[in-house]
């Protein structure tokens, strides 16, 4: 019941705002939708808790640690970002960037969009996951051209082309993964599903699973925005509204990320070898190396941080290639702390950008004086993504290079080298964001800051403290990866 809820909820909400969209109290309705599916993802998540993972509705439906976890974070993350969206969607119609039918549409992909994301998590059905991906790609298309820009058509036409290639390869891989399981579990659904799959995975054959698993990482690792198949995810967040940048950063990379994860499980049962390892190792180093070096070139404000989440999705990826108790737990920690801090940088750009008037970051100056709340959100928010301690990301980024250095030493130089260049490349333009000459004005709305705080009060205490029930969420999450 408690996963019919957390489907059900933000499919009537989209439903109901796709109807109400244009009416006044629409963003309250979000809100409240947003709200209903966090509290039906906390109910799900005492139930895996105390009675552990189960499955439901003939098997379709399968719930464990691993992906509890992931669908509580979505259900936050997209009930925070709701609340952001009431005042900032409130702002552009002001300014005249939206018009109610555009609000009406935004909404309601709103929430089909956290809709898309938790099917993706929940199921336990690999096609139905494909489908999950699918749907979430075109609903993330009507978001990221909202605006009806040549540049965000133009966006939103390279999101779906590169993205609708990535998942058409990903396609053919569930095709092999079902073709090389059917000859042991038989020609039907079942031949799909995950945790049969994962039952009988020391009994398929490798060299197929091999393949399926290119097929697979290429194509939901294009979701993902790893190198060199990211070429879609800095438009996408520059073009389209920032509470979209916001649940792209902080949710959906994620979700495609499981995807690849849930498929590496099945191929290492399978062949016994660190194949799928050391090939989420190399796209994970390249690319957070790529996006390191690409973050200094940027002007515009969202596209320096959609290039710093795709070096953190590399950093994750690379975590969990190499594997073993500590890489896996501390690219779960990363994969909270960083869905937290990336979605609070994201609301205080998208309201600075806002007070200026623009995206480019010569002419966003003296947030501190303007808007101290919006101008300490993104100091803050800046510093715990670049890893600085002692925010969640350091504990994260930590373990990750002492587990690299200790498994994997020739990767030290690139990623230290990276890492460095990522840090004097954001922090040094987010002084003179913060701390420079003003420029801006204030705005015609209150803006949302609260969730920013929230977020960054959260990933601070990761830093600090991590409760022993959510350590042991990890760990056995992480054990469940293996």
């Amino acid at each position: 019941m408690e996963i019919f809820w957390v489907l059900a909820t933000p499919l009537i909400g989209g439903l109901a705002l796709a109807v109400f969209g244009t009416r006044r109290f629409a963003p309250e309705l979000n809100s409240a939708a947003s709200f209903a599916t966090l509290v039906a993802a906390a109910a799900l998540t005492s139930r895996v808790i105390s009675g552990g993972a189960f499955t439901a509705w003939g098997e379709q439906f399968f719930v464990d640690a691993f992906n509890v976890f992931l669908v509580a974070l979505t259900a936050f993350v997209g009930f925070t970002t709701s609340l952001f969206s009431r005042p900032y969607m409130r702002i552009e119609q002001h300014h005249g960037k939206l018009t109610p039918n555009m609000l009406r549409l935004y909404y309601s992909m709103y929430q089909i969009f956290n809709f898309t994301m938790l099917l993706a998590l929940l199921t336990n059905n690999m096609g139905i996951l494909w489908v999950a991906m699918e749907a979430a790609t075109l609903t993330t298309v009507l978001l990221v051209s909202l605006y009806r820009t040549p540049a965000s058509l133009e966006a939103a036409w390279k999101y779906f082309i590169l993205c609708g290639v990535g998942i058409a390869q990903a396609l053919f891989g569930t095709i092999l993964l079902y073709f090389a399981a059917e000859k042991v579990l038989g020609a039907g659904g079942t031949a799909l599903l995950w945790t049969h799959l994962n039952a009988v995975k020391t009994q398929i054959e490798p060299t197929v699973l091999s393949l399926a698993f290119v097929f697979l990482l290429v194509g939901y690792g294009t979701k993902v925005g790893l190198a060199p198949l990211h070429n879609w995810l800095p438009d996408a967040h520059a073009e389209g509204p920032t509470p979209v940048s916001a649940v792209l950063s902080g949710l959906l990379l994620n979700v495609a990320l499981y995807a690849v994860v849930r498929s590496k499980v099945l191929v290492d049962g399978a062949i016994g070898t660190h194949f799928a390892g050391d090939l989420m190792i190399g796209f994970g180093l390249l690319s957070v190396v790529m996006a390191a070096f690409f973050l200094s070139r940027q002007k515009d404000v969202k596209r320096m941080f959609a290039y710093s989440s795709i070096e953190h999705m590399g950093l994750m990826t690379f975590a969990f290639g190499m594997g073993g108790p500590v890489a896996t737990f501390a690219a779960l920690l990363h994969m909270t702390a960083h869905s937290l801090t990336k979605s609070a940088i994201f609301f205080a750009v998208g309201h600075a950008a806002q007070e200026s008037g623009t995206q480019l970051m010569e002419r966003i100056r003296g947030l501190i004086k303007t808007s101290p709340t919006v101008g300490w959100g993104l100091a803050l928010g800046t510093l715990a993504i670049l890893g600085m301690p002692p925010f969640g990301v350091f504990a994260s980024e930590f373990m990750i290079i002492t587990t690299a250095m200790h498994d994997y030493p020739w990767t030290m130089p690139f990623l230290l080298a990276a890492l460095g260049v990522a840090f004097a490349a954001i922090f040094g333009r987010m002084q003179l964001m913060v701390f420079g000459e003003t420029s801006g004005t204030r705005l015609p709305h209150p803006p949302a800051l609260l969730p920013v705080f929230a977020h960054l009060a959260l990933v601070l205490l990761l830093g600090l403290y991590i409760p022993p029930y959510l350590a042991d969420w990890y760990r056995q999450a992480a054990a469940l990866i293996g």
